[in-house]
């Protein structure tokens, strides 16, 4: 059976207490079938529509849910009709419409069904608007810049630990003080792997750390920010564009939350500034000699006189550790960790607090019309679907 052409103007909203009564009765519908909407109908325009339509939702699941953003179920209407209960649920990756009873229709008929309600948006059009003007309150949604940076510079750490370098330990003879050339050939290819894998890592996290320190300044600044600076688009770009060193002596007039201003001077500040000018060289391949020598040589014509002599180890994968800088990236990690901890003192103490659980978080929110900053969702996904299970596997699960 098709549905029939006005079939969903006939439903209608009960009350939440006939519905109470028919679950606690055991009168509800029985059987059915699920229908997942994604991207066929916005959920934001359904929400308005059955608003506008049938008033608040009036579903079970309402009342179960947990006053935050944290549930699998988000809002419930439940409506009756001839077959028995329509109900939409809203949910984290979908929209379930569950048909409770001997609903006459197959998922061929989702189509004609999702239409009818679409057709009917403009019978309710003005009140929509008014709901989603008036009631909803728009947020973005924006990755935390220095949260990605953090995960990506502990899983690069952990992936450089596993590794085990040790260069005051590993390093290997000449093939010249070796009795056995093969073994000698073997010893240099696993060795040589194992660095060349480590080294690249290390210029990872090297090249990354004081750009998660400038994430992290920044998350500040757009999270504290003044609202008259905020609200002013060239104003709050300004703020943004200018070099780190001024954002950063820059913050407590910039934002609000301070209990005290930044001493660029103090020693965290200084040592970071020293890392920052070490990225650049490193980052943008600066031919900085003096940082860069490893050893001398003379020559005379096209004749090489060394000034000493340095073995394989130390003119192949000792440049390598020298010119990334291995020996520096574990006390780098220190001064960044050092830097952030002493922003984070210079805030009021309440304050320290929401920049820290905003700064652990992955997601965050911006409210366009207010300015306001937010965290929206918890950091899980959180998802669920229903299934068919025998009878005899429900009463092991209850069991």
């Amino acid at each position: 059976m098709s549905i029939q052409a006005d079939f969903f103007s006939t439903v209608v909203c009960p009350h939440p207490k006939e519905i109470f009564e028919a679950l606690v009765g055991k009168t509800n519908p029985q059987g059915g079938q699920i229908w997942a909407i994604r991207t066929e109908l916005c959920p934001a325009d359904l929400y308005c529509y059955l608003s506008a339509r049938f008033g608040p939702p009036n579903g079970a699941q309402n009342f179960f849910r947990a006053n935050d953003s944290d549930n699998l179920i988000h809002w419930d209407w439940t409506l009756s009709c001839e077959f028995g209960w329509i109900t939409f649920l809203g949910m984290n990756f979908r929209t379930e419409i569950q048909l409770l009873g001997k609903f006459p229709f197959t998922e061929q008929d989702k189509e004609e069904f999702i239409s009818q309600i679409k057709a009917d948006f403009s019978n309710f059009g003005q009140k929509m608007s008014d709901i989603r003007s008036n009631l909803l309150e728009k947020w973005v949604e924006f990755t935390n810049p220095y949260q990605r940076l953090r995960r990506s510079i502990d899983q690069l750490l952990k992936e450089l630990r596993s590794l085990e370098l040790d260069p005051g330990n590993e390093k290997i003879s000449d093939w010249s003080d070796s009795t056995n050339i093969q073994v000698a050939q073997g010893q240099w290819d696993s060795v040589a792997a194992r660095y060349s894998k480590g080294l690249g890592l290390c210029f990872g996290v090297r090249s990354m750390l004081p750009v998660m320190a400038e994430a992290f300044v920044n998350v500040v600044l757009i999270t504290l920010m003044k609202p008259e600076i905020s609200g002013d688009r060239r104003l709050r770009e300004n703020a943004f564009r200018q070099p780190i060193d001024i954002r950063i002596k820059s913050l407590h007039l910039n934002c609000n939350g301070f209990a005290s201003s930044i001493d660029y001077s103090h020693e965290t500040c200084r040592t970071y500034h020293s890392l920052v000018n070490e990225r650049n060289d490193l980052l943008h391949g600066n031919v900085a000699i003096d940082k860069l020598r490893f050893n001398e040589v003379y020559f005379h014509g096209s004749v090489p006189v060394f000034n000493e002599y340095r073995s394989m180890w130390e003119r192949s994968i000792g440049v390598e550790i020298q010119a990334v800088g291995f020996d520096k990236l574990f006390e780098e990690v220190r001064v960044i960790e050092r830097f952030i901890e002493y922003v984070l003192d210079c805030l009021q103490p309440s304050i320290k607090k929401e920049i820290e659980r905003a700064s652990r978080k992955r997601d965050l929110g911006f409210n366009e019309k207010t300015g306001r900053f937010g965290i929206l969702f918890p950091d899980h996904l959180v998802d669920m679907v229903a299934v068919k299970a025998p009878l005899r596997d429900l009463k092991d699960h209850n069991a």
